[in-house]
């Protein structure tokens, strides 16, 4: 929920400055949950298949994250 929350935000933002901001506060919270995905599966209460693919998909957002953000960046940079 954090993930989306701060990329909605961050659209609201004035800015693509302050957007890109809120766009990495978003990234920091697909670690945050990895963390809680890890503990999960340690504590079992999610399956080994579960963490896998829930595993993948985070780190699939946060590379289409990443991309994004580096799009972003690059076309301020044009500017």
């Amino acid at each position: 929920m954090s993930i989306q929350a701060n990329i909605v935000e961050g659209r609201t933002q004035q800015s693509e400055r302050e957007f890109n901001r809120f766009l990495r506060y978003a990234l920091a919270s697909t670690s945050e949950l990895e963390s809680h995905l890890i503990m999960a599966q340690d504590f079992e209460v999610i399956t080994e298949n579960d963490f896998k693919s829930l595993l993948t998909e985070t780190i699939e957002v946060r590379k289409m994250l990443h991309g994004l953000i580096d799009r972003l960046s690059a076309s301020s940079d044009q500017r």
